[in-house]
């Protein structure tokens, strides 16, 4: 161990006893006189995996697949005097980003160089050498102006320049290193703010993103003041912690008390935007850990604790669900299982930087998404540190996988529920006044427009369904969950910068009921206000109990509610029958329907379905056009079966129960006793009861009376009883009321438990409740009863 490590400041870092050893860092006496070449070697090390076995089979196919990466874009570089660019693909312009991606192909081709085991035809030092000095003339010093994306110059072309420094030290001048970083300090001075507009304080995973610049910065050209702003701008030490990564926000980006991430302001993103966020600190912990500028916030446990209350729960089986991942979903180099192989790769690094009892839950967790995942992808896809660590993981016989727990997750600050059960995983993605629809720009999620209005994500053994081609051929007018006027729209989102498409409606959310059951309710307004409903959605233990309330459109155009849009992938047999018959059409009053393998679906007040086999052809260039993300025009054609319950242009409702995982014999017995009782279906009031479960679930969108509950106000209430104690769930999801009372028509004994919000105003023959919900942004509050 290095001299300067000390056994005081690993532990006061709550870094794990061997962790450096695990991470195989540096200890080499040449390194002991200079803690910024230690550094400097450590983070080459987490890059290149390190002295690792070249003749490992492990390692073969991403040895392969770096050094072959690394050949083709030495083989391609443009070495000419003249040259006025670096890539014949990638030529310059004020506007364009391509100066930052030549800076990622040089870090490739430097860390295939430095990585043990890289089989480059020659070496191309001077090659990398020549090239860092070209970018450095023509298109990124401290002369130059941002132009086009901030991105691109604060973040993107910064990060890739210093990994590239760190990895090819050995060729770079000093005179070569004192111009470069002129460049990063000219465009990264400050890690807490926006360099291109000096107001704009950063959050969240850019803040965390600025951090790691300045740190290797400060590595690079051995500055402590550097490292030591680094280190504070995750704490945000220069105003007082306001924007730190280690404090719960209760607005804006940041990562919330119910396990909420919301980066951009407005948008649910922890698949996406949190993964760089937690990824960031990761390295910085592994980096920085038992240094001089170790990372000792007292705080860091808030994004620790993260791990499990904001990743975990959007984790089935090793991917992360794409309706937490933005706009990201729109890149063919991304998809659920990549967004998720970044989560375990960040927590696998996270545990061997971090103390009891984060590191055995990190490993547990890892090791299950690892083992759970049957598309077998994660190692195939890893990188060289990435099979190192996994590798270590898989070995030890001492950790044993964390099982997937059934339990229902009510996300209140960023508009998104899970319900996970045995076999099947059901998430819901809305918006409101508070969060955006969706994300587009700079290019990407051209066709997003339905993804915050309710749609729906079932998981089953199908781990491939969002996977497999989705997003650039699903009809993307008609997302499952959501009611929609068929009016057609067309793609947006092809100019520089991003933004975020408003929602209108106040009540959005639901209550969790013992975060095993609950109810979720989104009363929709559509993108231009031409439609509006009220949509429910009660979670239970083996069903989904879908209901739809005045339904309105004046468009003049037909209105249809998606129940099922499902993905059979290329040439996909699966039978789709409805009542019992394998027949593609338009069915009025169904009762039933059933997709193989898939779920079952009831219509116990029946309508006018639609029911579909489809082949659909699309490229994700149709989806994506962003300068460093755009999609290849390969076309893909993916077959889907679709179910559609057709409202026409008149005021109408729907029902419905999705079965996940019956079977046709079971769906069929379901639809003559469904166990459930719909006890008001209204744009007042939706409730149900369910039989099997002792469960009344209700969305009270304004003052009424269902299931022998009345509220004076909106109000999402759960009432169960689990043998001789009656439990009572409620929230305001309206956020627009002070109290919320609530009269039960039941006789209760003793309270053995309340929130504290919760007052007990009578218990006679009838229940009464008041409950504080004011200031509560729409979380769930308790009660429960002898």
């Amino acid at each position: 161990m290095p001299p300067f490590i000390s056994r005081r400041l690993l532990l006061q870092a709550g870094v794990a006893a061997g962790a450096l050893t695990t991470l195989g860092l540096p200890t080499r006496r040449a390194f002991a006189e200079d803690e910024f070449d230690v550094l400097r070697a450590r983070w080459a090390e987490l890059n290149t995996g390190g002295a690792i076995d070249a003749s490992d089979p492990a390692y073969t196919a991403a040895l392969t697949k770096l050094t072959t990466q690394a050949q083709q874009f030495v083989d391609t570089l443009i070495t000419a005097s003249d040259r006025t660019a670096l890539w014949a693909d990638l030529p310059l312009s004020p506007s364009s980003g391509n100066f930052s991606i030549s800076y990622t192909r040089l870090k490739t081709i430097a860390l295939a160089r430095a990585t043990t085991g890289g089989t480059l035809s020659t070496d191309p030092g001077e090659e990398l050498s020549a090239a860092l000095d070209f970018l450095n003339v023509n298109a990124f010093n401290e002369t130059l102006k941002e132009t086009g994306n901030w991105w691109f110059w604060e973040i993107g072309a910064p990060r890739a320049l210093l990994d590239t420094c760190v990895l090819a030290y050995d060729v770079l001048s000093a005179g070569q290193l004192a111009a470069y970083l002129k460049a990063v300090d000219h465009f990264d001075p400050d890690p807490n703010r926006r360099t291109n507009s000096p107001t704009v304080r950063e959050t969240g995973a850019n803040r965390v993103d600025k951090a790691l610049i300045v740190a290797l910065r400060g590595i690079v050209g051995k500055s402590a003041d550097k490292l030591a702003a680094a280190r504070d701008a995750l704490s945000d030490v220069a105003e007082s912690g306001k924007n730190s990564v280690f404090t719960y926000v209760t607005s804006g980006d940041g990562f919330y008390r119910d396990g909420s991430f919301i980066q951009h302001g407005n948008l649910a993103y922890v698949g996406s935007y949190g993964n760089v966020a937690l990824g960031g600190v990761a390295n910085l912990v592994s980096l920085l850990g038992g240094s001089t500028w170790e990372i000792t916030d007292p705080n860091r446990a808030v994004l620790l604790d993260a791990v499990d209350a904001s990743f975990a729960p959007f984790l089935v089986e090793g991917l992360m669900m794409d309706c937490v991942s933005g706009r990201a979903i729109s890149r063919e180099a991304g998809g659920d299982h990549r967004s998720g192989h970044a989560t375990t790769s960040t927590v696998l690094l996270l545990a061997s930087g971090v103390a009891e009892p984060y590191a055995s839950r990190y490993k547990a967790l890892a090791k299950g998404w690892i083992t759970r995942d049957r598309l077998n992808d994660y190692l195939p896809g890893a990188s060289i540190p990435e099979i190192s660590r996994a590798k270590a993981l898989l070995a030890d016989t001492q950790v044993e996988p964390a099982p997937a727990t059934p339990q229902h997750f009510q996300f209140h600050n960023q508009d998104r529920v899970v319900h996970r059960r045995p076999g099947w995983t059901f998430a819901i993605a809305m918006s409101s006044k508070r969060m955006a629809r969706y994300e587009w720009g700079n290019g990407e999620n051209l066709r997003g427009w339905y993804v915050g209005d309710g749609m729906t994500y079932l998981y089953t053994d199908d781990q491939s369904q969002f996977y497999d081609a989705y997003w650039p051929t699903v009809d993307a007018q008609r997302m499952p969950g959501t009611t929609v006027s068929t009016q057609p729209r067309q793609p947006g989102g092809t100019g520089a910068g991003t933004g975020t498409v408003a929602a209108y409606a106040d009540w959005v959310g639901g209550a969790s009921y013992r975060d095993v059951a609950g109810a979720v309710g989104m009363h929709l307004i559509n993108y231009d206000k031409t439609l509006q409903a009220r949509k429910s959605w009660f979670c239970l233990r083996d069903s989904i109990v879908a209901l739809g309330a005045g339904i309105t459109g004046t468009d003049g155009y037909p209105v249809e509610t998606i129940v099922e849009n499902r993905n059979l992938h290329e040439n996909g047999t699966a039978a789709l029958l409805i009542n019992g018959l394998s027949t593609i059409g338009t069915y009025d009053n169904p009762h039933w329907a059933h997709l193989d393998d898939v779920a079952g679906y009831i219509f116990p007040q029946g309508g006018r379905l639609r029911a579909e086999r489809e082949d659909r052809t699309g490229s994700w260039s149709e989806i994506n056009v962003g300068n460093d993300t755009a999609g290849s025009t390969t076309p893909y054609t993916r077959r889907y079966a679709k179910l559609v319950l057709e409202h026409g242009t008149e005021p109408g409702g729907y029902a419905y129960i999705m079965l996940p995982g019956a079977s046709r014999l079971e769906t069929a017995a379901r639809a003559v006793d469904p166990g459930v009782s719909i006890l008001a279906n209204t744009a007042t009031v939706q409730a149900i009861r369910s039989h099997r479960e002792q469960l009344t679930l209700a969305n009270f969108w304004a003052a009424s009376t269902a299931g022998g509950i009345t509220t004076v106000g909106p109000a999402s209430v759960v009432m169960g009883k689990d043998g001789c104690t009656t439990t009572i769930a409620v929230s305001d999801p309206s956020r627009t009321a002070q109290t919320a009372r609530l009269t039960v028509d039941q006789r209760v004994g003793a309270v053995v438990a309340a929130d504290p919000a919760i007052t007990v105003v009578a218990t006679g023959k009838q229940l009464v409740l008041d409950v504080a919900v004011g200031g509560a942004n729409g979380a769930t509050h308790t009660a429960s009863f002898r």
